[in-house]
């Protein structure tokens, strides 16, 4: 592990955040004297991010924490084209109606990370709209697409992976990076942007920028990336049987997230504690070294922990207690996420488990019964014909279950 002079670049490194630099000296060097305006580009593709987007938020976070600036780019000019890193085939072309929908929703996680305002350090927010729908396509390519290579461009991972799996790629996916690159130098020219960061997949995109930028005059750029976060089973961060780990809370519940943490694979607790906590470190080595029954306490540290910097103290032990309740006392806690359903018409426990998100389908909440897997009220279910009603309520609801660890609470709709 290598040590810096900056504060950022050595949180960075201490926490597992760096895979890729362009220039770590001179970076460092700007760093330290806190003179880093960073941004990270957020496409609007749905109303909110997941937790696949939570180490970048963490990067800025630790740029403000720092001593540096962070901006935080909306995409609602490239989201209507469409990004095709890591992708097989085009992304759906979204209204702008949803884009701007979109926008509105992921914009209020920031404000729960970073500080915004006007000062040296402030976090600003800005959307590439504001530059990329005002282009004239022929200035366009005079004034930017000439110090593009296209063989460069094709020799990028990002499309050279979809020309040798010989996935559909558009004329409009291949000018995402341009886009991208051109982002980086009008951040640079009107906020003194020098640093973009992102994911590693994103190595390509940013590269062309700094070289951009070069072309095009202004200061020397700079580009940092995040190693790819998987789970130790090889699993992609942020995805579970239910679907994504969205960080709305009206996507998904406090204590759902809190559950996503809690259930975290026993290798992964170190690894997620240094990158999305912000407990020191001397703790998170304290914590990584246990195993048994102890393990399951450090995992509680960073379900509260991780819940508490999403969606403050309250709710995090509002969610650690309703845990404590449903599994230590197996009562059927208030806190529990919410269905409602028609009750008084009855509804038959297989499309109640697909409904609550507790199976994928009939045939799955199927295969949980007859493994002794789903219990109503506590009581294990034998009959795959079950329908719940109005009698089964209990102080208000009903209470469904798949396994230890999954529970939802049926409610009249």
């Amino acid at each position: 592990m290598s040590t810096y002079t900056s504060d950022f670049l050595n949180i960075l490194s201490s926490r597992g955040y760096i895979h890729q630099c362009s220039d770590a000296a001179g970076l460092d060097a700007l760093a330290a004297k806190g003179d880093v305006t960073a941004y990270i580009g957020f496409d609007c593709t749905a109303p909110s991010l997941h937790v696949g987007s939570l180490v970048q938020i963490m990067m800025l976070y630790w740029l403000q924490q720092s001593g540096n600036k962070p901006i935080a780019l909306m995409g609602g000019g490239t989201t209507r084209v469409g990004d095709p890193t890591g992708k097989d085939e085009s992304r759906k072309l979204l209204s702008l109606e949803d884009i701007e929908n979109n926008k509105r929703g992921i914009q209020d996680v920031f404000s729960k990370f970073l500080t915004f305002g006007s000062g040296k350090t402030d976090a600003v927010m800005v959307d590439n709209a504001e530059w990329l729908t005002k282009l004239n396509y022929i200035d366009m390519l005079r004034d930017v697409g000439r110090h593009f290579s296209i063989n460069r461009m094709l020799a990028m991972d990002s499309v050279k992976l979809r020309l040798d799996r010989e996935s559909e790629f558009s004329f409009l996916e291949f000018n995402y990076m341009i886009l991208q690159s051109y982002d980086f130098t009008v951040l640079a020219q009107r906020y003194g942007c020098n640093l973009q960061m992102g994911g590693s997949d994103q190595w390509g995109n940013i590269i062309n920028g700094v070289d951009l930028g070069r072309r095009m005059g202004t200061q020397q750029l700079f580009a940092l990336t995040t190693p790819l976060i998987t789970l130790a089973s090889g699993a992609k961060m942020g995805k579970t049987a239910q679907g994504a780990v969205w960080l709305n809370a009206d996507m998904r519940s406090p204590y759902d997230y809190w559950q996503f943490w809690r259930n975290t694979e026993d290798a992964d607790v170190g690894r997620f504690l240094r990158l999305f906590t912000t407990l020191p470190l001397d703790e998170v080595k304290r914590l990584e070294v246990l195993a048994g029954a102890e393990l399951n306490e450090a995992k509680k540290v960073l379900a509260n922990a991780a819940t508490a910097l999403l969606h403050g103290d309250d709710a995090a032990a509002a969610a650690a207690e309703t845990a404590r309740k449903t599994f230590e006392e197996g009562a059927s806690a208030a806190g529990l996420p919410t269905v409602s359903v028609d009750l008084a018409g009855g509804v038959g426990v297989l499309a109640a488990l697909v409904q609550a998100g507790l199976a994928a389908s009939n045939g799955e909440a199927r295969r949980a019964i007859q493994g002794g897997g789903i219990r109503v009220n506590d009581e294990a279910v034998k009959d795959d014909k079950l329908v719940l009603t109005a009698a089964d309520v209990r102080d208000g609801s009903i209470k469904l279950s798949h396994g230890k660890k999954k529970h939802v609470l049926l409610k009249q709709q």
